[in-house]
């Protein structure tokens, strides 16, 4: 089973109409099981909930073959704590998906790490679709001693500043 989450936030309509109609054209080999939120957009080929807890997101997340998601930071960083390939869509702010293009950075960055496979389009998602299948995210390192170091330098300019 796939895992097509959006979030709470705002709607996401854009992904799944299109994982939707995808179904339809046979682009999946296995079921879709949803989290789609706000969005108005209601399926017709798989199962789906507005909104799930904690405990049955997580229980989604570790039982999935894969990953299908808005460009959220929760999102990517606990698939990529479950290990799950995962395969993200940026929210774009022309759409009214998001009030800025963040998720755009976030995708982009995470792509050159090789941690996550990102659509930036509709039209790129029936192969990235395909690619998610064999795609295995590299590890993500913990890297807590860059944020000490620029939070340290952050202080030390709000000090002398003074």
């Amino acid at each position: 089973m796939i895992f097509l989450t959006v979030g709470t936030q705002f709607p996401f309509d854009r992904l799944v109409k299109c994982v939707d109609e995808f179904i339809s054209r046979n682009v999946f080999e296995e079921g879709i099981f949803a989290q789609i939120g706000h969005s108005t957009y209601r399926p017709h080929n798989f199962k789906f909930i507005k909104y799930i807890g904690k405990k049955q997101f997580d229980n989604l997340m570790q039982s999935a073959s894969g990953v299908i998601s808005h460009a959220g930071m929760g999102t990517i960083t606990m698939a990529l704590e479950c290990e799950k390939p995962i395969l993200v869509m940026p929210r774009l702010k022309k759409y009214g998906e998001v009030v800025n293009d963040h998720q755009v950075m976030i995708a982009k960055r995470f792509e050159e790490l090789g941690h996550v496979l990102a659509a930036y389009s509709v039209e790129e998602l029936p192969e990235k679709i395909k690619q998610l299948r064999t795609f295995m995210p590299k590890t993500r390192e913990s890297q807590v001693h860059f944020v000490v170091q620029r939070v340290s330098e952050f202080l030390n300019e709000l000090t002398i500043g003074k």
